[in-house]
């Protein structure tokens, strides 16, 4: 496991015909599938080509999500830049990336006209080593050390606001990873003005940098993980002005694009874990509650012990558990019910699917009871396989390839970086429980014969406000990552969210949802132009756990109470289909628009007359902020 991160651990090997299957790909599709083992540059490089291939025979990339980012650096980025391409498959992304020329960061940042411009990208990777920053040690000098400190980061400030002024980008800004050499041994780090004491100071201040529009990535510590020893190569910065070992193109890509997917929201929301072996050493069935192994004082147990530890602390940031075994559903509860030292219990799990159906049909029906798409679910399985078996039938699942020792499970999951973050609110901190709630709704719903029975039952409470500074992070956040209920995709980003809260020309509508089995949160964002004879509607997404609570309906009746008080008669509206967002196409004809038409781009445009509109009878209270 030494080469866990150079190795990409948690993924498959790569078949024998690589090569072959990668030249005889027709698809963007087979291209994603192809990207999801563990390849090296030379096969990312591979699958770079192919992709370049493919899109000058077809302008579509469908299924994969179109993206367009920048890359700058004082070192030589260039062989970074396939790799890049060939990694963002493994994330579902059709990568294309605009490249500033080596060592030309100032240049371009502050240049009247950039490589950058009027490019449209989504982002821009800022990736600065130490070589490339007015550090200038001085051992002792604390004064001049601090002072030092202060210019690097305010150059490092002016190079990303430039950036992101002149393009309309995103900023992703990696910290320094520091060198190996150590003058002063292990006082060096303490000692004011060393090179080491200056990155140090200098990251801190960089973590502070980090906002809705710049996010950091972590170099230092994926240099850390590989050992800086390893992941300098003073023979290669000598000869190439290469920041690192080019063995670790692979992950740095990979880390890259997981805040890209982040961002995108494509990271998982949900881990789902396998019982015997996994949470526990023993088969449950066969050993009983005295007989499993879990608990200090015990190799195995202890190692199993580490991965519930680390399924709570990823549910303490938002990640919903629930359980996919084969068992006896009775027997499988007992260790959660009656064994001492059990981390996890019942009232940590969203769903618990112990049974002896196959685990792809067990993950099916946790995501419906979750209302979440497969694509957010991770399966954890000590089982090679029952990991082959889900991969087969679900491939929109993640599954980690798993080494033998359990003591080095919870740590492989960690490493694969399926839960990347990109901000982290209260919301986030609380989704676990909204999800666990909502399973419990989904629960309660299947056993009522009457669903507007069961509505009522649930004494909604919908709160409706315009957007402000509170809410703006979770507003921003939501329209960064929504892509299933969401009728045109659009991203907008912190400062125009920050406009349109004053902007006479929008109406704006953030959504809080609140029942008898608590808080969901805020559910869904509205952005409508207003025109001088009708409103459009130019954003609407919506939370997927709450379908089937008719709260559509009641978003709509509060845009058209508010347009009529403005003497408004008609409502358009926008679909413009993507792979993701297929849930939402009848939408606009359930709620009684007329289709109009189509644009250019084949985007659905639609119309409501608002003189034949009526206000259905809804089962919740509306609540309005003063």
């Amino acid at each position: 496991m030494s080469n866990l991160f150079e190795n990409l651990a948690w993924l498959r090997r790569p078949p024998a015909d690589f090569p072959q299957l990668v030249t005889a790909a027709q698809s963007c599709a087979e291209l994603r599938h192809l990207a999801a083992y563990a390849l090296d540059e030379n096969q990312l490089i591979r699958l770079a080509k192919k992709l370049n291939q493919l899109r000058a025979r077809n302008d579509s990339v469908a299924p994969l999500t179109p993206l367009s980012i920048g890359v700058i650096s004082n070192a030589t980025s260039k062989t970074a830049v396939p790799t890049l391409i060939g990694t963002a498959l493994r994330f579902g992304i059709a990568l294309q990336v605009v490249e500033a020329e080596y060592n030309q960061v100032a240049q371009e940042a502050f240049a009247e006209k950039s490589v950058f411009s009027g490019q449209s990208l989504t982002a821009i990777l800022v990736a600065l080593d130490y070589h490339g920053l007015p550090l200038r040690p001085c051992p002792g000098n604390p004064l001049a050390a601090a002072e030092n400190v202060r210019e690097n980061l305010a150059y490092i400030k002016s190079v990303c606001e430039s950036l992101r002024q002149k393009s309309g980008a995103a900023v992703i800004l990696q910290n320094i990873a520091p060198p190996c050499e150590t003058l002063s041994g292990s006082f060096e780090g303490r000692l004011p003005g060393t090179l080491n004491w200056l990155i140090g100071r200098l990251n801190a201040g960089i973590d502070d940098l980090a906002s809705n529009e710049t996010f950091i990535l972590d170099v230092a510590g994926l240099a850390a993980n590989v050992g800086l020893v390893n992941w300098h190569d003073p023979t290669l910065w000598n000869i190439a002005k290469l920041p690192f070992s080019q063995n670790y193109l692979p992950v740095y890509s990979d880390y890259v694009c997981r805040i890209l997917a982040a961002r995108l929201g494509k990271s998982r929301r949900c881990l789902i874990l396998d019982l015997d072996n996994t949470l526990w050493g023993g088969v449950i069935g066969d050993d009983g509650v005295e007989g499993i192994l879990i608990g200090n004082g015990d190799a195995t147990g202890e190692a199993h012990l580490h991965v519930q530890r680390t399924a709570l602390e990823l549910r303490d940031r938002g990640i919903v558990l629930a359980i996919s075994s084969k068992n006896e559903d009775a027997t499988a509860r007992l260790p959660f019910r009656e064994h001492p030292d059990m981390l996890i219990r019942e009232n940590h799990l969203a769903v618990f699917q112990a049974n002896w159906t196959d685990k792809a049909t067990n993950i099916r029906a946790v995501a419906d009871a979750l209302s979440l798409g497969l694509e957010s679910m991770v399966f954890l399985d000590d089982n090679p396989a029952e990991r082959m078996r889900v991969r087969q039938d679900l491939p929109e699942v993640s599954v980690p390839e798993l080494p033998e020792d359990p003591a080095l499970f919870a740590r492989t999951l960690i490493a694969a970086g399926y839960f990347e973050a990109v901000t982290f609110s209260q919301e986030d901190q609380q989704r676990a429980d909204f999800y666990q709630d909502n399973a419990k709704r989904a629960e309660i719903l299947s056993q009522s014969a009457d669903l507007g029975a069961y509505l009522e039952s649930l004494r909604m409470e919908i709160h409706f406000a315009p957007f402000d500074a509170t809410g703006r992070s979770r507003i921003v956040q939501l329209i960064g990552k929504s892509n299933q209920f969401n009728l045109t995709t659009r991203r907008y980003a912190d400062a125009d969210v920050r406009a349109m809260e004053t902007d006479p020309a929008y109406f704006t509508r953030q959504i809080r949802l609140t029942d008898t089995l608590g808080d969901n949160g805020m559910i869904s964002v509205v952005i409508c132009k207003r025109h001088p004879d009708h409103w459009e509607i130019d954003t609407w997404l919506m939370s997927c756990r709450v379908l089937g609570r008719r709260v559509e309906e009641a978003v709509l009746d509060d845009m058209v109470r508010h347009a009529r008080d403005e003497g408004i008669a008609r409502i358009t509206g926008r679909y413009i289909p993507t792979p993701r967002n297929v849930i939402v196409a009848d939408h606009y004809q359930k709620l009684g628009f007329i289709k109009i038409g189509e644009d250019e781009k084949k985007a659905e445009l639609w119309e409501l007359d608002l003189t034949r509109y009526v206000s259905p009878q809804l089962p919740m209270e509306f609540i309005h902020a003063v």
